[in-house]
């Protein structure tokens, strides 16, 4: 079970290319940033995160899927949506 609702989740083709290229399951890395593993942040940035499950900001995961590649997944303040995408889709 999430620690906070996903909303509707969407995704970019950006960031499925690179999951399937690399064969990472998507439901996987949801359900690590729903559990409250923010993946490859700094300290500071995981404490933001677990103050913004609690007040309602907005949450970001990162997760290295290959050397040098990343996928984020970003969940909106008012927990309407949760994006998959790259860095260089932001």
């Amino acid at each position: 079970m999430s620690k906070f609702a996903f909303g509707h989740v969407v995704h970019t083709p950006a960031a499925v290319s690179l999951l399937a290229k690399h064969a990472v399951n998507m439901a996987a890395l949801l359900k690590r940033h729903g559990n409250g593993d923010w993946g490859d942040l700094g300290d500071d940035d995981k404490k933001e995160n677990d103050f913004a499950v609690s007040s309602g900001d907005q949450i970001l995961s990162s997760y290295e899927v290959a050397a040098g590649s990343k996928v984020w997944i970003v969940t909106e303040g008012d927990r309407s949506v949760t994006t998959v995408l790259l860095p260089s889709d932001y």
